[in-house]
């Protein structure tokens, strides 16, 4: 009964979350009733034309300076679209991030973008990571040039109903081919649909222990998608050499704070947290992060206070990462949809 009521619950919080913005096309991947449908910015609705130009783009090495780096060099459809098992990932020249690349699966239910915040839709996450010296570098006017060209005019016009190139158009369409990667087919979604067997028994008692209030890990990780969006200080170090939300706020309460990820296929997208690691090192296992909650984390002034010792037993631990791991829709890694044109 327990189980019946958590996910009818979810069922009406999820059909309330996001009303359309556009109608969807026939050939946007179903969404099940336990997800809110995909929103669509009014400036930027979604039609197949656009989502073909955003697809060729986002796997177009050739919008970086170099010509080395895409969308797709740090987010990898067979890493669910993430940079696995890499701690943060290379850009071009050879010079590498700060931070762990997140998957892109389910990106445009996220109200925010990258672990600071600092992008609030994925167009403009997009033109930070093209505009980024240490991610693709990109030379504007060479990649004007580029979409000008016989190779990409018909499906620029095709997309946008006329010739005129601008980067705001193009980190559209990459943003729309984006929106398109959704994880819907997870063994928890056939169970949330109402197929009990899905989820074998440890992986029942794991979500019953996801959602209870001895671990709260709903609290954070809520929601259809397992994120509340949100931006949370998980007391992993004593000392913060990435301050997280505060290099966005300058407010010392955000310090060491980072957002909330979805736990959409994270079983396939290690290591964990924003750097990847934590004052006891890099965490590279779904054991490891259970292990990190479950002996309060690290002290530190604005750690969350729900970050506390938890005393599950081994077992308990085992059940939580079994029912991580049946969030994991593999379908996403080969879609034909989102694979390289």
């Amino acid at each position: 009964m327990k189980l019946t009521l958590l996910f009818a619950s979810l069922i009406v919080v999820a059909g309330c979350a996001n009303d359309p913005l556009e109608p969807l096309p026939e050939q946007f991947p179903a969404v099940p009733a336990h997800l809110p449908t995909m929103p669509f910015p009014a400036n930027n609705p979604i039609t197949p034309s656009k989502v073909d130009l955003g697809r060729h783009l986002y796997y177009d090495a050739r919008l970086s300076s170099e010509g080395t780096i895409a969308c797709a060099s740090c987010h990898r459809p067979e890493m669910s679209f993430s940079d696995a098992p890499n701690q943060v990932s290379e850009g071009v020249y050879g010079s590498r991030g700060q931070r762990n690349a997140p998957m892109i699966v389910n990106a445009g239910y996220r109200k925010v973008m990258f672990w600071d915040g600092r992008a609030g839709t994925l167009e403009e996450q997009a033109m930070g990571a093209f505009l980024n010296s240490t991610e693709m570098d990109a030379d504007t006017l060479a990649v004007a040039a580029l979409l000008r060209s016989a190779e990409y005019r018909a499906k620029w016009t095709a997309a946008f109903g006329d010739t005129l190139v601008n980067m705001t158009r193009a980190m559209q369409a990459i943003a729309t081919f984006e929106r398109t990667i959704v994880s819907t087919n997870s063994r928890y979604d056939r169970f949330a649909r109402g197929e009990i067997n899905a989820l074998s028994a440890q992986e029942r008692q794991g979500l019953q222990l996801f959602f209870s209030s001895k671990t709260m890990c709903s609290s954070c990780h809520g929601g259809p998608d397992f994120t509340d969006d949100l931006f949370h200080n998980v007391g992993l170090f004593h000392h913060y050499f990435d301050r997280g939300l505060y290099n966005v706020t300058k407010d010392p309460l955000d310090e060491g704070k980072f957002k909330t990820p979805t736990l959409r296929n994270v079983a396939l997208s290690p290591p964990y947290m924003a750097t990847g690691d934590s004052e006891k090192g890099l965490l590279t296992t779904l054991e490891q992060v259970v292990d990190h909650y479950n002996e309060g984390g690290t002290s530190f002034p604005n750690k969350d206070p729900r970050v506390k010792k938890l005393g599950l037993t081994d077992p308990e631990k085992a059940a939580l990462v079994a029912f991580m791991k049946a969030l994991t829709d593999s379908s996403v890694l080969t879609n034909p949809q989102w694979q390289k044109p």
